[in-house]
């Protein structure tokens, strides 16, 4: 008999998932998470959400290049 494996998430695949699904209410108000986030919790915790996003965004445009470089438009 095979054993048939799956790929194990990372705990960071889940976070990540966990996140999108949290933005992903169109009833959640970001802006006032945003304004909370900014007032009542640590600093350290504000500067890793921006680093998290920052990442996100440099993936986004490195792949969205690499996308069209493979498709043929250059820049």
């Amino acid at each position: 008999m095979y054993r048939i494996s799956r790929a194990v998430e990372t705990k960071e695949e889940k976070v990540a998932k966990k996140l999108a699904n949290i933005v992903t209410d169109f009833t959640l108000d970001i802006e006032a998470v945003g304004k909370f986030l900014a007032t009542a919790v640590p600093h350290i915790l504000y500067a890793r959400l921006i680093e998290v996003l920052e990442s996100a965004q440099y993936q986004y445009e490195t792949k969205n290049e690499y996308d069209e470089r493979r498709r043929g438009y250059t820049k």
